[in-house]
């Protein structure tokens, strides 16, 4: 038998009917929503604390200090005397300008070769999945891994690099590629841009998916060629993608050590150590007082960089 109308209002409890719903039948956020939120959250932010952020302030605190492995009688606070250290010493400066070759040299390749490779894997062609797959395979293997591969390749002696240049009469004599201070850079340069290319790649490829073919066939019908179709539909439309992989891929390269121990360990006479292989090397050595200011002064520069940058790409008012 069914409760008439009046019969479940007065057994509905009392004031029920008058309690406010939240707008869209939402539950409303309470105290014990928040405590349950948190309770989740907190292994991930014990994670983050002690592996990142308590070793972040444990090395800027270190920089500040006389902290040497090979004698820690004394770890006084010394102020700037690391930083003053570090600007005067030649190595360092050395560092910093092959830093700036390191990041240059690679990024632009990369960012060029990787722009055009996705402009081609996105048309429709057979076996273009199996194009992809040899595309992107370099992307899943160890930097320092590839370092020793390309070592090998530009070994002086029996690499394959002179092999082939002087089956080809380019040369008449092996190179040696690591060993002298002229060719050691632009090899370990060409190895980054054959491991960066894949990055580009991905990414704006994944960007060029999003653009709506209408926008390439309304140019076509305009009688736009593929230069105008190029700079009027396809940069603009992933102007954004493209501006943050340069910044990621800047502040990668610029961390990216491992390719340079693999194929040449900062040498011949440190001529390929940049900024982020002599801290690990300074490391090495004990001092991580001046290894600490290091990582303070890249952090600080790819910080300023990474502001100016965003700055300067940002879309301003009445431009198009």
């Amino acid at each position: 038998m069914s409760l008439t109308t009046t019969d479940q209002a007065r057994s509905a409890p009392a004031g029920a009917g008058n309690r406010p719903r939240p707008a869209g039948g939402r539950r409303r956020f309470t105290g014990r929503t928040a405590l349950v939120l948190f309770a989740f959250m907190l292994p991930a932010l014990v994670f983050v604390g002690l592996f990142t952020y308590y070793p972040l302030l444990s090395g800027i605190q270190m920089a500040f200090r006389n902290y040497n492995l090979n004698d820690l009688s004394d770890t006084s606070w010394v102020g700037l005397d690391n930083f003053r250290a570090l600007l005067d010493d030649e190595l360092f400066r050395g560092t910093v300008k092959n830093s700036v070759v390191w990041v240059v040299g690679s990024l632009v390749p990369q960012f060029l070769i990787g722009f055009t490779m996705a402009m081609w894997l996105r048309r429709r062609f057979r076996f273009r999945g199996a194009y992809q797959a040899l595309v992107f395979f370099p992307w899943a293997v160890s930097g320092f891994l590839i370092g020793i591969l390309f070592r090998w390749m530009f070994n002086g002696e029996f690499g394959v690099v002179n092999d082939l240049l002087m089956k080809t009469q380019l040369i008449d004599a092996p190179v040696p590629w690591l060993a002298d201070a002229r060719y050691a850079m632009f090899s370990v340069i060409v190895a980054n841009v054959w491991y960066g290319v894949t990055f580009f790649a991905i990414m704006i490829l994944a960007a060029l998916q999003g653009v709506p073919e209408e926008l390439y066939e309304s140019a076509a019908i305009d009688g736009a060629g593929k230069v105008r179709t190029l700079f009027s539909i396809t940069i603009p439309s992933i102007r954004t993608t493209l501006a943050l992989t340069v910044l990621l891929r800047v502040i990668w390269i610029f961390n990216s050590p491992e390719l340079i121990f693999g194929m040449t360990g900062g040498g011949p006479a440190n001529e390929t150590h940049i900024v982020t292989s002599h801290m690990i090397q300074v490391t090495q050595e004990g001092d991580y007082g001046r290894a600490s200011a290091m990582g303070v002064m890249v952090v600080f520069v790819l910080m300023l960089f990474a502001v100016f940058y965003l700055l300067a790409i940002r879309p301003r008012k009445g431009l198009a």
